[in-house]
C-alpha cells in the first residue's frame, strides 16, 4: 500500500477521535437549546469550570486559599491528602448539579418568556462570572489532570498495523477512552430524551414553554434537570481536554470549535453533535494532509469555520436539524 495513502488513514484515524473530543463539548449546547432554545454561550466555562473543580478534589486543595491568605495573612494551600478519581469525580457532578440549581434559580426563573437575545447575553455574563469564579477559588495557575485514563500510543494498533502494512499508525489511548465515552453518553442521552418520562417533558418544554406549562409540567424543573446534565457533559468534556491538555484558562475556548460541529449537525440533534463532530475531525486533518502543504499549512485554524458557512448557505438547519417552515 502506497505510504502516502498509510499516511491519510492514520491522518483520518486521529481525525475521528478529534472529532469525538469536539462532539463532547458540542452535546452541552444541543441539550440546553433543545429544552429552553438558550444558546449557552458558558458551556466551554462549564468544562473550564468542572474541570478546576476536580483538580481541587483530587489535589485536596483549598478552596479560595489565596483569598484566604490575603485577608487573614495566613498559609493555606491544601488539606494534605489525595481524593480517589471515582469520588472526586461524583462530587465535582455534584458541583455542576448545585450549579445547575443557582442558575435556574438566580437567572433564569428572572428570564421566563424574554426574547432569545436576552437569554444569549445572560449566558455570556454567566460565562465571564464563573470563569472569574474560578480564578479566585482554584486559583489560575495551570493544573496537570490525572484521574487513571491511559494515555499515549496504543501498542495494540501500532503493532497491528505495523504487521499489517509496514507502518504502525499513531493512536492516542485517551482518544480511544474519549470515543468510547462519548458513543455511550450518546447512547445514554437518546434512550433518555425518547423513552422516559423526563426526556418526554424536555421535549415538550422545547416544541413549547406555554403549552408544556398547561399540562402540568415544570418548566423550572427542566431547566435544572437539563443545566444539570449539560454541567456533567461538561465535566467529562473538561475531564478528556483537560487529560490531553492540562486544565488552564484556555480550555474555555473549545467552545469555538463545537460551533461549526452544530451548524453541521444541527442544534436540536444528540445524534447530530457526534455526526457533526466526526465531520469536522476527519475533514480538518485530511484538508490539512492533503492541501496544507500546497497552501502554506495551518489549514486547521479555519477549515472548520469555511465548511460550516458553506452548510449555513446550503442548509442552515445542518444534516440533523429540523426545516424551519413559517407562514406569513
Amino acid at each position: 500500500m502506497p505510504d502516502q495513502l498509510l499516511y491519510g488513514i492514520e491522518a483520518a484515524l486521529n481525525g475521528l477521535m478529534a472529532g469525538v473530543m469536539y462532539s463532547l463539548v458540542a452535546l452541552g449546547f444541543v441539550l440546553i437549546f433543545k429544552a429552553s432554545g438558550i444558546f449557552n454561550y458558558a458551556q466551554g466555562v462549564m468544562a473550564l469550570f468542572a474541570a478546576l473543580t476536580l483538580v481541587g478534589f483530587l489535589d485536596g486543595q483549598v478552596p479560595f486559599a489565596h483569598l484566604i491568605n490575603t485577608v487573614f495573612g495566613t498559609d493555606l494551600h491544601d488539606f494534605g491528602w489525595e481524593m480517589p478519581a471515582v469520588l472526586a469525580i461524583l462530587l465535582a457532578a455534584a458541583v455542576m448539579v448545585v450549579f445547575a440549581i443557582i442558575v435556574e434559580r438566580f437567572v433564569l426563573k428572572h428570564l421566563v418568556n424574554q426574547e432569545p437575545i436576552i437569554l444569549f447575553m445572560a449566558t455570556i455574563g454567566l460565562a465571564y462570572f464563573m470563569e472569574g469564579f474560578g480564578d479566585i477559588m482554584w486559583g489560575a495557575d495551570i493544573k496537570q489532570l490525572d484521574v487513571g485514563i491511559p494515555q499515549g500510543l496504543n501498542g495494540t494498533i501500532d503493532e497491528v498495523t505495523y504487521n499489517s502494512f509496514g507502518y504502525g499508525f499513531f493512536i492516542d489511548n485517551l482518544d480511544i477512552v474519549a470515543t468510547i465515552i462519548a458513543a455511550m453518553l450518546v447512547i445514554s442521552l437518546t434512550l433518555f430524551s425518547q423513552y422516559t418520562k423526563y426526556g418526554r417533558a424536555l421535549r415538550a418544554v422545547a416544541d413549547d414553554h406555554q403549552a408544556a406549562l398547561s399540562v402540568g409540567i415544570s418548566l423550572r424543573f427542566i431547566w435544572v434537570l437539563v443545566w444539570s446534565i449539560a454541567g456533567i457533559v461538561a465535566l467529562v468534556a473538561g475531564i478528556m481536554w483537560g487529560s490531553k491538555s492540562g486544565v488552564q484558562f484556555s480550555l474555555s475556548l473549545i467552545a469555538l470549535k463545537a460551533l461549526p460541529v452544530l451548524m453541521l449537525g444541527g442544534f436540536t440533534s444528540i445524534p447530530g453533535a457526534i455526526i457533526g463532530g466526526l465531520i469536522i475531525g476527519v475533514g480538518e486533518k485530511l484538508f490539512e494532509f492533503l492541501i496544507g502543504p500546497l497552501i502554506g499549512g495551518a489549514t486547521e485554524n479555519w477549515f472548520a469555520y469555511v465548511l460550516a458557512l458553506v452548510f449555513l448557505v446550503f442548509r442552515p438547519q445542518g444534516l440533523f436539524g429540523e426545516r424551519i417552515i413559517e407562514r406569513v
